[in-house]
């Protein structure tokens, strides 16, 4: 939340001040590490004004209102949300609003859900959605609204529109969740908020809100099989709702008219995408649409046919990989959902192919045959081995090349680490890859970043979460050889990962459990893999509530920049022939994936000296926290 205080007293800093949106610009830049974006501050300019003067004019000065209201555990923010009495029930009552600028916008392909407005280089979800999108979410995560889900409205207000400027919208469903009220309709405006709000303080209904107990994130793997085969377990947030939605008309367009579409849905670690892919193929496969999941990683796809296919074979028959398909009837699908698409291949042909099936055709374009709606979901930073090619860039000329049309979907939010993308910058700031390089960390209330000084403290306090009910993994960069071959003569698995009088075993290789330890696709998900150190290939796609990190001596901290030391990583997929630039590259995503996995914290220890003291110099120790507990 970047500022509250009553209507009343903001229309007055508003009207004598004139520094509302310098004030929100300033809270912003400390909350988010980043300036907001200059439609961002237009809106404060123009929106919060229209509605402050509403509530004002309505007499209901006394309200409180919560201006860009961060949702738990996400970056999402919602505009305003009012908080004060209920007029009839005098129990709290909280409307939230999502506020608009535009004058007119029209259904994108007749499709309500996705709207066009003329400003806007692509499509956007329809307000009346976005809002009840907010409310269902606070329902689900804040205890104040689980307690009292009635106590929630939301409402689209688009303050400069007239009714025939966004008649099409209106073929949305409205209800209490999801409303909307033109400036023309002004007058029903301030009877809707008098009917919500009572003229009384609305404080102490802030106060709870705020202070309302968060409740834990849904992790994706624990609620596969429900999210599969029953029913909706996420709430679809705003850029993730677009994509769904896209796809979903896609489908539509598909079995009307044999159209065929390719849709890319991009962001970040944590942005949703995987929770989109799985409420599409959900969705898709109740409803009898032929569909099919695929990644490139064994890991996901075997935990996948695991978890969400646990006693329905039909259902683990929906994981596939992305060289399944070379021998695949065009369009046969009407749906192929390519999750981790970073990880394509130029081809699909390895060592055990066919030569029949060895034709050299690229692995996306036998992919994008395979169905009428091929969704590729990707995130650019996370490529890891030499060959991998998922950029969006790449499948836009792939498809180009078919003469498909192709829609992207940029995902903006953070669902993982907290939900802070201040936390996400930092990560990628740190490693090089975007913007001025390391920063200070500092703290912002949404997840935690420590630093150890050793292993066995890495361990410890990792150890101690575990024993608080917490999820805890331990991951390393892949510098030391690995043990793949264990024998029976073995009563321990060999501690590969050794440092000084540390040492501790690398993740199984293969699909068997041995000596206590998981399978290897099942070491991010199963209790008993907190006993091994995960590489990128085990973590890469999954979530744990504590992410303990180890930098080896492939990357480490000399005077003012890193250093990418190639003969000091044992991964086998870095050969002589790959180039030191991209072995640079690949290194850095490693870790941004390892470092992005936390969904609450992240504890990162080095095996440099120097590199530790970098790290010490922009992150709190773990004995600081340690002590004050």
């Amino acid at each position: 939340m970047l500022f509250r205080e009553s209507a009343a007293s903001l229309a007055t800093r508003t009207h004598l001040e004139g520094r509302l949106a310098q004030l929100l610009s300033e809270n912003f830049l400390h909350k988010h590490r980043h300036r907001p974006h200059p439609s961002e501050v237009r809106s404060w300019e123009r929106s919060i004004p229209a509605l402050t003067n509403a509530l004002v004019e309505a007499g209901l000065g006394d309200v409180e209102m919560l201006l860009e209201y961060g949702l738990p555990l996400t970056s999402k923010r919602a505009d305003v949300i009012l908080a004060g009495v209920h007029p009839a029930t005098g129990g709290p009552s909280y409307v939230v609003v999502e506020l608009k600028q535009w004058s007119n916008a029209y259904p994108e392909d007749g499709d309500p859900l996705r709207c066009r407005i003329d400003a806007y280089p692509r499509p956007v979800l329809n307000p009346i959605e976005q809002v009840r999108g907010y409310c269902d979410y606070l329902v689900s995560f804040n205890g104040a609204l689980e307690q009292a889900p009635e106590s929630i409205a939301g409402v689209a207000y688009l303050h400069n529109a007239t009714e025939f400027g966004v008649a099409g919208l209106r073929d949305v469903t409205e209800d209490r969740r999801g409303r909307m009220f033109t400036g023309e309709q002004r007058g029903a405006f301030l009877d809707y908020l008098r009917s919500m709000l009572a003229p009384k303080p609305g404080a102490d209904a802030a106060d709870a809100l705020i202070q309302g107990k968060v409740r834990p994130t849904r992790q994706l793997m624990a609620v596969a099989a429900e999210e599969v085969r029953n029913r909706e377990q996420f709430v679809l947030l705003g850029e993730q709702r677009l994509a769904y939605e896209t796809v979903m008309s896609a489908v539509r367009k598909a079995r009307r008219s044999n159209h065929k579409q390719v849709v890319v849905v991009a962001g970040g670690p944590g942005s949703g995408k995987s929770v989109i892919a799985l409420s599409l193929l959900g969705d898709l496969y109740r409803r009898g649409v032929p569909a099919l999941h695929a990644t490139g990683s064994q890991s996901f796809t075997k935990t996948m046919r695991k978890v969400a296919g646990a006693r329905k074979p039909e259902v683990q028959k929906l994981f596939r990989y992305f060289n399944s398909f070379m021998e695949a009837e065009p369009n046969d699908l009407d749906v192929l959902v390519c999750d981790e698409a970073h990880r394509l291949r130029k081809t699909s042909a390895n060592r055990y192919t066919k030569a029949a099936l060895r034709s050299g055709r690229p692995q996306v374009a036998e992919l994008m045959d395979a169905a009428r709606v091929p969704v590729f979901l990707l995130d650019q930073h996370q490529v890891v081995r030499p060959g991998e090619m998922g950029t969006v860039e790449e499948i836009r000329e792939a498809a180009a090349e078919q003469g498909l049309e192709c829609t992207v979907v940029e995902l903006d939010s953070q669902f993982r680490c907290g939900g802070s993308d201040a936390y996400l910058r930092w990560v990628t700031g740190l490693l090089g890859l975007e913007g001025d390089g390391p920063a200070e960390w500092e703290p912002d209330g949404k997840v935690q970043l420590l630093t150890a000084d050793s292993p066995q403290e890495l361990e410890d306090f990792l150890a101690a979460q575990r024993a608080q009910d917490y999820e805890a993994r331990l991951s390393a960069g892949y510098c030391w050889k690995w043990t793949t071959k264990i024998t029976p003569s073995m009563t321990e698995l060999p501690a590969d990962v050794v440092i000084g009088d540390w040492a501790k075993p690398w993740n199984l290789s293969g699909d068997r459990s041995l000596l206590g330890a998981p399978p290897a696709p099942l070491w991010a998900t199963d209790p008993a893999g907190f006993g091994q150190v995960g590489c990128v290939y085990t973590a890469q796609g999954f979530e744990y509530d504590w992410s303990g990190v180890i930098l080896g001596p492939d990357l480490v901290w000399r005077t003012d920049r890193w250093v990418v030391d190639r003969t000091a990583s044992k991964d086998p997929s870095f050969t002589k022939v790959t180039p030191d630039e991209d072995v640079d590259r690949l290194v850095r995503n490693t870790y941004k994936v390892l470092l992005t996995r936390g969904m609450i914290g992240t504890v990162i220890y080095s095996t440099d000296p120097e590199t530790r003291e970098k790290l010490r110099s922009l992150i709190p120790p773990v004995a600081e926290v340690s002590t004050a507990e």
